[in-house]
């Protein structure tokens, strides 16, 4: 009976497992999540004496999964903006993914950072008493606007459900919420420009931690663009992941091999433009920016575990890599090094994110301090564990119920007539 009424709110002409099969995929992630909004409920009653962080290590886990979480889900509002403003009508194929991603990567960090706070019933004096000298006023207030332009662009991916486009009203909202889809695209692109650039600008003015400040163009730092292209950059990268690892645990074709090749394409492109970049920056910082302000480049790599090999790792391992494999044609074609240039793609931005955050913390600022440690306490995890199956239960029933991949049927139909084609063949073999 129950399985019955599941079937109902599937989208016709695709399949799913059965109900029974389903549940036990979530059973694993729903225990994690109540494990998470345990370790998070501790933060928020005792007080943030349940973390490891204090008042000169303030930026940890927490911040950088924030970073990399919004880094990873620019691949919505970048994809968006290829479809609807620049017209690559091959992503059409991908742009409901995109948009769950994007809302599960914002409303993830949101609540991250609803905990970090501490106290989240003041998180309005953020809004109500901004403090317009501060980068995080714009980010917040940026992240916040788009976050809602991402739940109205999902609105629509809800509304085309079988059940619910049984109801008349609500398909007419659904057909005026998509005659407003490019005004949408253009505002999160906007929004998602600033807030990216933002946050790596937060670092950047940081004259007091010469580990991270950076020159710039006017009063923007270098450190705001580098975070705009790397984001970009790696958003198609990692859609390419995720469309890869449905398709591995479902057993279907979700996308045709031609959009996947145009994401790592355009992904390549910007990859090797953001690894110049940043080669360039890196050059001017070690020979200007930081011995300028009392610091060879060199001290700040003599502190253990944070030697040259992780500088190495983040511009030549998972930039310069990657981006040469994407770039060529006969590699990017084969998915044995398609994915792995993916990965090491979304590796290097959430290295560079674990740089910025974690390094920057724990470097002395003065001749005479000393090397900080950190280690996240099992709350702090328990509360990223929380952040991640989170997102991956709104990613699994989203699928599950909702036309996340619009190919899906057509290339169900393909593989079927191609099986059809082969059986003859084979028949006549053996």
């Amino acid at each position: 009976m129950a399985n019955q009424m599941d079937k109902e709110f599937i989208t016709r002409g695709v399949r799913r497992c059965s109900t029974p099969r389903f549940l036990l995929w979530l059973a694993p992630w729903v225990a994690l999540l109540l494990f998470g909004a345990y370790s998070a409920g501790l933060c928020l009653v005792k007080g943030l004496n349940q973390t490891n962080m204090d008042n000169r290590y303030a930026f940890g886990l927490w911040i950088f999964v924030d970073l990399t979480i919004i880094a990873l889900g620019a691949g919505a509002f970048f994809t968006g903006f290829l479809l609807y403003i620049l017209k690559f009508k091959e992503l059409k194929a991908v742009i409901n993914s995109a948009v769950v991603i994007g809302l599960v990567c914002y409303s993830g960090a949101m609540c991250a950072l609803m905990v970090d706070v501490g106290q989240p019933l003041r998180a309005w004096f953020t809004f109500w008493y901004p403090n317009v000298h501060s980068m995080l006023t714009e980010v917040t207030f940026c992240i916040s606007c788009y976050l809602c332009v991402l739940f109205i662009e999902y609105v629509p991916i809800v509304l085309k459900n079988r059940k619910l486009r049984d109801i008349p009203s609500f398909l007419v909202f659904e057909f005026e919420l998509h005659k407003l889809i490019y005004v949408l695209a253009g505002v999160g692109t906007f929004l998602s420009f600033f807030h990216q650039g933002s946050l790596g600008g937060l670092y950047g003015v940081l004259r007091g931690r010469p580990f991270a400040f950076r020159e710039g163009i006017l009063v923007w730092p270098s450190t705001f663009f580098l975070f705009i292209l790397s984001a970009a950059a790696v958003g198609p990268s990692f859609l390419i992941l995720t469309t890869w690892m449905v398709e591995t645990i479902t057993g279907k074709r979700l996308a045709k091999d031609r959009v996947f090749l145009l994401l790592a394409r355009i992904s390549g492109i910007l990859l090797s433009i953001y690894v110049l970049a940043k080669t360039v920056d890196t050059l001017i910082w070690i020979n200007r920016t930081s011995p300028a302000l009392g610091f060879t480049a060199s001290q700040y790599y003599d502190w253990k575990p944070f030697g040259t090999w992780i500088l190495f790792a983040e511009i030549v391992l998972c930039g310069l890599v990657p981006a040469l494999i994407l770039l060529t044609p006969r590699l990017r074609a084969r998915r044995a090094w398609l994915i792995p240039a993916a990965a090491l793609a979304c590796c290097g931005v959430a290295l560079n994110r674990y740089v910025q955050t974690v390094q920057t913390m724990a470097l002395p600022t003065l001749s005479f301090d000393k090397f900080l440690s950190y280690t996240p306490s099992w709350q702090e995890v328990g509360t990223f564990l929380g952040v991640l199956a989170y997102g991956v239960l709104v990613y699994s029933f989203s699928f599950r119920y909702f036309q996340v991949f619009p190919e899906e049927r057509e290339l169900k139909i393909e593989v079927r007539r191609r099986q059809e084609e082969e059986e003859p063949v084979l028949a006549g073999r053996f």
